[in-house]
């Protein structure tokens, strides 16, 4: 990997984390766009990015990190065990799944997913708008959601965005339960790989994961910023629309 690589992954990852598109799946697809191997280096490389990624959270939400939000935490709890069980039991069947053919498949059906549940939102009033007024039960039912991104090409923040609109809440306080719910998940996700590649980070060059960490962090940074302007105009169905669009791309590509 070279340091223009390096870059572009860092922005792919930065850009994607947040949006309902699936960062996972972009990263798939522009390594093997790249030529880059899934080599134990290059996952080692994500790691890292995906970390920069969860700074960001904490840099965009400096004041829900205060001792005073036990509760918000305990909710982001009760929304994590779910996604938490389910990756540490069938994590192996999970990795094999990784292909661009099932990325671009659940794509497509993400993107009709959103564009259903937007259509269903029409006639409701508005729901819960401040993240902090998510009930516990709301949260429950946004971590059972948020099981389905364990394949790729669905999204984290896609389904646990999907799951918080199906329970009530509105799209700005669903956007930021995404966000926030980030910070657990990938905590523990990215812990667990840098325990499995910490020894691959021998082989990768300081630069490089330096490059990337910070490309990665900035563009996630101004992304949320930017995702929740958008949202106080518009709904999710252009990001529906486009995951269809991306995915039919990639089938017409690779098939």
């Amino acid at each position: 990997m070279d340091t223009l690589q390096a870059a572009i992954l860092g922005l792919v990852e930065g850009f994607t984390e947040f949006l309902p598109v699936s960062s996972t799946g972009h990263l798939i697809v522009v390594s093997d766009w790249l030529g880059l191997p899934q080599s134990e280096g290059n996952k080692a490389f994500e790691v890292i990015i995906q970390l920069a990624a969860i700074l960001a959270v904490v840099a965009n939400y400096r004041d829900k990190f205060a001792m005073d939000q036990w509760e918000l935490w305990g909710k982001m709890m009760v929304a994590f065990v779910p996604v938490g069980a389910v990756g540490l039991l069938f994590h192996h069947q999970i990795k094999a799944m990784f292909s661009v053919k099932i990325v671009a498949i659940m794509f497509i059906v993400g993107g009709i997913v959103f564009l259903i549940v937007e259509w269903l939102q029409r006639a409701k009033p508005a729901g819960v708008e401040r993240v902090e007024d998510v009930s516990w039960k709301q949260a429950g039912w946004i971590g059972i959601a948020q099981v389905f991104a364990l394949i790729p090409g669905t999204s984290r923040a896609g389904s646990t965005i999907i799951g918080a609109l199906l329970v009530g809440v509105g799209r700005k306080a669903s956007a930021e339960f995404s966000f926030l719910l980030a910070f657990p998940v990938m905590l523990a996700a990215s812990g667990f790989d840098l325990l499995k590649h910490y020894q691959d980070f021998a082989g990768t060059n300081g630069m490089e994961l330096a490059l990337g960490f910070v490309v990665a962090f900035v563009s996630a940074f101004f992304t949320m910023r930017l995702l929740l302007r958008f949202l106080k105009r518009f709904t999710f169905v252009a990001f529906g629309v486009y995951r269809i669009l991306f995915g039919a791309v990639l089938l017409a590509f690779y098939l």
